[in-house]
């Protein structure tokens, strides 16, 4: 069964425990307050994890998709660095259907988010009330929210984020493992949180560099 349409992300969405082992070695620092993976590899790993609405400690959370796998995360870094983002705010401004479309890609996040929070028990957080992520619904502020609320609503929600997968395809498609030789699989999981944000898990995984892969015909997918 193809593991990126709607009924197999629904199957696969609760998180298991070799997921979060995965997860941990992804961003290299143990993981908290995933709910959900909302969207995986083609062999089953994470691409994108779901963080709760509200954390462990309190604090309203109100991005909710993360990227997670290295090789997407350093494809869109390339795209960030290229000044992609500068492009698609010069395009929202002048494509009123992109900006109507773009706005309904927050709305909808907005929409998904609360119906994680339902479905993992935290139900609603106020606080964070019409605030989605990643510069929605006006701007273009982080590429790897909008390619992971892409990947995990699945094509034709976000457009923005739509475009930059099918910009990042000479490093990452959906139709492919880029698993192997991605992030660190030897001894023990990471245990030891050494992000900037220290106890309190808040997470710092857009960006991170993906080793390089030796697989011949393969482009390189680190920086």
């Amino acid at each position: 069964m193809e593991l990126n349409t709607a009924a197999a992300r629904d199957a696969s969405r609760q998180p298991s425990a070799r997921d979060l082992e995965v997860l941990s070695r992804q961003l290299g620092r143990p993981v908290r307050d995933v709910v959900e993976i909302p969207a995986r590899c083609v062999c089953g790993n994470p691409l994108v994890a779901a963080t709760a609405p509200r954390l462990a400690n309190g604090t309203p959370f109100p991005t909710t998709y993360y990227l997670t796998h290295p090789v997407i995360t350093s494809a869109v870094s390339r795209l960030e660095a290229a000044g992609v983002m500068t492009e698609m705010n010069e395009q929202l401004a002048g494509n009123i259907e992109l900006a109507n479309a773009y706005r309904s890609a927050h709305e909808a996040y907005l929409a998904a988010r609360a119906a994680i929070g339902e479905r993992s028990g935290i139900g609603a957080v106020p606080e964070i009330d019409g605030i989605s992520a990643g510069g929605m619904p006006t701007r273009v502020k982080c590429l790897h929210v909008l390619v992971g609320h892409s990947l995990a609503a699945g094509p034709g929600v976000n457009p923005l984020g739509d475009q930059a997968i099918s910009a990042i395809s000479e490093w990452w498609t959906t139709d492919r493992c880029y698993c192997e030789g991605a992030w660190d699989t030897t001894g023990e999981a990471p245990a030891r949180d050494l992000s900037r944000h220290g106890p309190q898990g808040l997470p710092d995984i857009v960006g991170r560099p993906a080793p390089v892969r030796k697989t011949s015909g393969t482009a390189e997918a680190g920086k």
